[in-house]
């Protein structure tokens, strides 16, 4: 074989070998392609599973990506590429200023955020999500914002629901006397209380049973809330006992006013199945402005004692208790 002929034969090798390698390399980018778009479709159908997505901004234009994920959350169809102003328009108004607040300080500071908000999505749907962003930069320019948007509605459903049930009565649906206590504590000079005890209760409970006494409860706590609709805070803090703070009532005239009231609506009679149960109230006044911080408690009580003690079915003020000390502690409860 002469030397072309031996040239011609390696280079013939050469290519087929160039050839192979390049089939190799190309097989390789298609299964790594495939594998890559397996990953992605996986992660999308995860993410989507769990109400979760990827976003990003340019700072820039203002422009979004959104995956499906995201586009699913806001009820926007999958793909699309939406505007801003758009997207911004699903927030509540009060939402919308606290995320462009959080945003600003966010680029600004060229740092991030994590913010739970509230939304409704295009169609209508409301929900919760919480939002994570990362500021990127070029030098100390943002360029853009990228995170996750996920919905947390079922986390917020429960936790307010948990929290409820740390402050609300499961009877009555009033606050219970943990949220009264937490109230008390932090009621101004200028605030006044009312302790109200039920009249006749204990009489329906032994004649008719608990279930009666229960549809009374329930009842009262009714007419408490319509008696006292403008109030502060209106609580069940006992068996039949109950608490209404008003914050601005420095000299108690509108805490009689509505201590009276209060007794005329719980006059009425209540019809229970087929009976007509009577029950009543006395009620205890006292203003903060008369006594120690401390101090309130104690002096509605003697109120509702005086109440009570005077033929019930009727409402006291308290005498200013200038005796007491103005640095005593709450003691709530008899």
């Amino acid at each position: 074989m002469d030397a072309a002929a031996a040239q011609r034969t390696a280079d013939a090798a050469t290519i087929h070998a160039l050839r192979a390698e390049l089939a190799l390399r190309n097989d390789l980018i298609r299964s790594q392609a495939a594998a890559l778009a397996w990953d992605r479709a996986i992660f999308e159908q995860a993410s989507t599973a769990a109400r979760i997505g990827l976003w990003e901004c340019d700072l820039a234009s203002e422009s979004l990506r959104w995956s499906d994920g995201v586009c699913d959350l806001f009820e926007f169809p999958r793909g699309t590429r939406p505007d801003r102003s758009e997207t911004l328009n699903c927030y509540p108004e009060e939402a919308r200023r606290r995320l462009v607040a959080v945003r600003t300080e966010a680029i600004a500071k060229r740092s991030g955020f994590t913010l739970d908000t509230e939304i409704v999505g295009r169609l209508g749907s409301p929900r919760w999500i919480r939002i994570t962003a990362t500021v990127e930069c070029r030098g100390e320019v943002p360029m853009r914002l990228f995170g996750l948007k996920q919905d947390i509605t079922f986390e917020k459903l429960q936790s307010d629901r948990a929290r409820h049930r740390a402050e609300f009565d499961y009877l009555t649906g009033l606050a219970n006397r943990a949220l009264f206590e937490s109230r008390l504590a932090a009621i101004p000079q200028a605030g006044t209380l009312l302790l109200v005890d039920l009249d006749g209760f204990k009489q329906v409970n032994d004649t008719h049973g608990h279930a009666a006494g229960d549809a009374c409860l329930r009842e009262a706590a009714r007419r408490l809330g319509e008696a006292c609709h403008d109030a502060d805070l209106v609580a069940r803090i006992g068996g039949d006992e109950f608490a209404v703070l008003l914050a601005t009532d420095p000299d108690g005239s509108l805490g009689t006013a509505l201590g009276h009231r209060i007794v005329e609506a719980m006059r009425a009679p209540f019809v229970y199945g087929t009976a007509s149960l009577s029950f009543g109230a006395s009620v205890g006044v006292a203003c903060a402005s008369h006594c120690a911080p401390g101090d309130l408690f104690h002096l509605a009580d003697n109120a509702l004692y005086a109440a009570k003690a005077a033929g019930r079915g009727t409402a006291k003020m308290a005498a200013p208790d200038l005796s007491r000390s103005r640095h005593g502690e709450n003691s709530v409860g008899r």
